[in-house]
């Protein structure tokens, strides 16, 4: 059973911790995403077309179709590779981030609980200083780390965020994925077909129902969509035990 898991912004391949604890070394790849304590690839351009390339690549390094794991952007990306690229992929298994799609769609339809929870998204997009306003002026993350504070993840479990986010350019590979995103990046893709495991939680401040509850039209497979009640968008830090055991009952029934 080959599992790859994919981080969110901004956190670390380090947030898959509690979950790998309980796979085999040979079972699992948590990959960092472009610009995350890792080689920038070459000739890369942030756009969420390299984004899914990238992904696609590494699942291609690997002999057979692979569960693909991700939260945040992580799970974003990992939608779109996975309606792309079935064949490339067993199942899915998605946190936090509704179906592409049907986050679309939600805000094309007016949701204003979506529209205000999204306002971030259009500073990290059109505000040229947004790395700024994050690392604060002495480039420490003091931006970062109240926005972390707010959003309800211990500052106990960032000092690792923090450290890679401060590094040179880092901050601006995480903002990249905010400003690669365009609707007509997925506009044609296709049905979900594999197996598809969805975990969102009613605190998730950023991604709200509408948009969880309408990912199920998305998916043409088997689907099992699971609400964590009270708890935040740091599904992985705060409800590890939780997810471990969503995902490890997921994986071994495909």
């Amino acid at each position: 059973m080959q599992v790859v898991l994919v981080h969110g912004v901004p956190e670390t391949c380090r947030v898959w911790d509690p979950l790998r604890n309980h796979l085999s070394t040979d079972d699992h790849v948590a990959l960092s995403l472009p610009g995350f304590g890792c080689v920038m690839p070459d000739r890369f351009e942030p756009t969420m077309e390299s984004y899914a390339d990238w992904l696609l690549t590494e699942l291609e390094r690997i002999d057979e179709p692979v569960h693909l794991v991700g939260h945040d952007w992580g799970g974003y990306v990992s939608w779109v590779v996975g309606a792309r690229h079935p064949d490339h992929v067993r199942s899915l298994s998605i946190v936090s981030a509704p179906h592409p799609g049907a986050l679309r769609k939600v805000r094309e339809a007016g949701d204003q609980e979506q529209a205000e929870a999204s306002r971030y998204v259009e500073v990290f997009q059109q505000q040229p200083k947004a790395e700024d306003l994050l690392l604060g002026e002495d480039g420490s993350g003091s931006g970062l780390t109240r926005m972390f504070e707010t959003s309800g993840l211990d500052p106990s479990l960032t000092d690792e965020y923090l450290a890679c986010l401060t590094q040179p350019g880092a901050m601006t590979a995480a903002l990249n994925w905010y400003r690669a995103l365009r609707d007509e990046d997925v506009d044609d893709l296709p049905p979900i077909v594999v197996p598809t495991l969805y975990v969102w939680s009613t605190g998730d401040p950023a991604l709200r129902r509408a948009a969880a509850e309408a990912t199920a039209e998305r998916v043409a497979g088997r689907y099992q969509f699971v609400v964590l009640e009270g708890v935040n968008h740091w599904i992985p830090e705060v409800a590890p035990e939780q997810l471990s055991l969503l995902l490890l009952d997921h994986l071994p029934s495909i």
